[in-house]
């Protein structure tokens, strides 16, 4: 299994997409965010907009990119291929089954092995350069982490445009919570001009 640098970050998921208010699994696909997902990404900057991050990154889709605008003000600093949801292959535009086969190899998709190991890599490359990065992305990032902590992917869905804290604990756990601001008060803040 793949080691996660133990350095703390910031995710975010998209807010809620076209495929989430359908129940569909979106994968690869580009789609938009719903008014709804708009309205939760900006909730988000209540918490994120005023932080002077570091790193701002993105996947390219158009969901977490979009997110990222609206929850911090701006655009991220880079938009990272390596980010993008897990290829579900045939299963794409799907409707989301009760149990998801996460461990499974869908046809014309991204194996589970490859998944962890591109999540890994991309965030291992982004953690040995930054301290405490915002990372914009999909819920398939924290399934990796889950499975990193405790050998599966399996557990709640992270929910849409609310800020998690990611954090090592002990010599191999994996804390996932809802960000706080004592999490990011060692940033700095943007200054305000009037």
């Amino acid at each position: 299994m793949p080691e996660l640098i133990r350095r703390p970050f910031v995710f975010l998921r998209h807010g809620q997409s076209t495929s989430n208010l359908n129940r569909r699994i979106a994968g690869q696909r580009d789609v938009p965010l719903t008014a709804q997902g708009e309205r939760e990404a900006r909730q988000a900057a209540l918490l994120l907009g005023d932080v002077a991050w570091p790193l701002i990154v993105a996947s390219p889709l158009e969901r977490a990119r979009r997110t990222a605008e609206l929850a911090t003000g701006r655009a991220p600093h880079c938009l990272i291929g390596g980010l993008k949801e897990r290829h579900w292959g045939e299963h794409e535009e799907h409707p989301i089954p009760e149990t998801m086969p996460y461990l499974l190899s869908p046809e014309g998709g991204e194996r589970w092995a490859d998944f962890v190991t591109r999540i890994v890599a991309t965030l291992n490359a982004l953690l040995v350069e930054h301290e405490t990065p915002l990372i914009v992305g999909h819920s398939g990032l924290i399934r990796v982490i889950r499975y990193l902590d405790s050998g599966s992917p399996e557990g709640p869905r992270t929910d849409n445009a609310m800020p998690q804290w990611v954090a090592p604990y002990g010599t191999r756990g994996w804390e996932i919570r809802p960000l706080l601001e004592s999490d990011v008060a060692h940033l700095p803040r943007l200054s305000k001009t009037t």
